[in-house]
């Protein structure tokens, strides 16, 4: 069940950044990318889904991440939705789409 919401999200994700749905899956720094990579923990967490499901469904599609770096990814998310209008908009929009 957790699964088809994280496929829907990371093509959420994926549309807010413009980016090609398999590139959160790659080990790819640039910016955009991680900041997509980080959204997608973030929603995933808030939904709630637990860390250990997000790990197993990054990896599933060939991403091996550890906790603490999905513990950090939410935590900069947190950060952003703080002070970023446009950050606050995207976490919205994508959640209404789910």
């Amino acid at each position: 069940m957790k699964k088809k919401i994280f496929e829907k999200y990371v093509i959420e994700v994926s549309k807010q950044f413009a980016i090609d749905p398999s590139s959160i899956f790659t080990k790819d720094k640039r910016r955009d990318i991680a900041d997509a990579r980080h959204l997608l923990y973030y929603l995933c967490f808030v939904r709630p889904m637990s860390k250990v499901y997000i790990q197993e469904y990054m990896s599933d599609n060939g991403y091996d991440i550890n906790h603490s770096s999905i513990i950090h990814g939410i935590k900069v998310v947190e950060g952003k939705l703080k002070k970023d209008q446009d950050y606050i908009s995207a976490v919205k929009k994508i959640k209404n789409e789910i």
